[in-house]
């Protein structure tokens, strides 16, 4: 849940949000963390959650027993494949190396033109200012494209983001590597 009341406050207010606008949750499946109060706020008010766990997390996570739909699957390749199929763009919370894994994942797989779906960052009480910077410095050191750092949506606040990712278009990547690159 992270040390700050102000972690769970956007979580909740995100979920909320969501469901005012018909926008369905796919996640991990859990009760715990700010995805669970996320997952708590959509269903108290009747909208769609779904989860996705691995067979072998089940056991250690503790899965929450009101959503729509929980899907179990064998691993977490598995897992992150499924979410990512089900899902119309993605959105970061404050969290740890599961939320960084599973956030760079999805901006890659942007990144390569994989899919043309938002990837927002709910910047929480400056949160991800830190990796912002460093994305900004790989950027400036010419790690990363300006046009696909200029891909990632960041936002303060939920309405903001939400209409930023409904909005969003995803940039033409026809190459994301040159002959001259290498």
């Amino acid at each position: 849940m992270g040390t700050r009341d102000a972690y769970r406050e956007a979580a909740r207010a995100l979920g909320t949000e969501m469901a005012r606008r018909g926008i369905g949750l796919v996640y991990g499946g859990a009760t715990v963390g700010l995805m669970g109060v996320i997952a708590d706020a959509i269903l108290d008010v009747q909208g769609e959650a779904i989860g996705v766990m691995p067979a072998h997390l089940v056991a250690k996570e503790i899965q929450h027993k009101r959503l729509t739909d929980l899907r179990i699957v064998e691993t977490m390749h598995e897992r992150k494949a499924l979410m990512a199929d089900l899902s119309d763009g993605f959105i970061a919370m404050p969290g740890g190396f599961g939320t960084y894994d599973e956030f760079c994942e999805v901006v890659t797989w942007a990144q390569l033109g994989l899919h043309q779906k938002p990837c927002g960052m709910l910047n929480v009480a400056g949160f991800f200012d830190p990796l912002l910077a460093m994305f900004d410095h790989a950027t400036r050191e010419g790690f990363i494209r300006a046009d696909h750092r200029g891909m990632l949506l960041v936002a303060s606040d939920a309405n903001i983001l939400l209409d930023e990712m409904q909005t969003f278009r995803a940039p033409l990547v026809e190459k994301w590597i040159t002959r001259s690159d290498v």
